[in-house]
């Protein structure tokens, strides 16, 4: 499985300001488990930080780590919002996993966590 210790974080610059981050990874890869083929699809990342943010290239890396993973769209997801909620502890976050097309059906995925209200900025 993926290693969550690849996500590195940085203290976030204006603690006393509730803002909104997203991050945009739109080459996502992982392995269907029934079938064995690749799934494509983005990962979008909103979040308001607490005390840290996510290193970008240390998401990358973790983001990567699922490329020869056999998991489904909806375990994918919310492995990606349990390992980032125990890195960052943000104050609401949401996590949105949006799959290529495969036989005429596309999935979207969502988690949210903490208090997900505050991103409605």
């Amino acid at each position: 499985m993926p290693d969550p210790k690849l996500l590195e974080c940085f203290a976030n610059p204006r603690p006393g300001r509730d803002f909104v981050i997203e991050h945009i990874a739109e080459e996502f890869t992982s392995v269907c488990p029934k079938t064995g083929h690749p799934d494509f699809g983005t990962v979008t990342l909103r979040f308001v930080p607490d005390g840290l943010c996510v290193e970008l290239k240390s998401f990358k890396l973790y983001l990567q780590s699922f490329r020869n993973e056999g998991i489904f769209y909806e375990a994918v997801t919310n492995r990606i919002a349990d390992d980032l909620e125990q890195a960052m502890e943000p104050k609401g976050m949401v996590v949105e996993t949006n799959w290529k097309g495969r036989g005429g059906i596309r999935s979207v995925i969502r988690v949210s966590t903490g208090d997900a209200s505050r991103l409605d900025m």
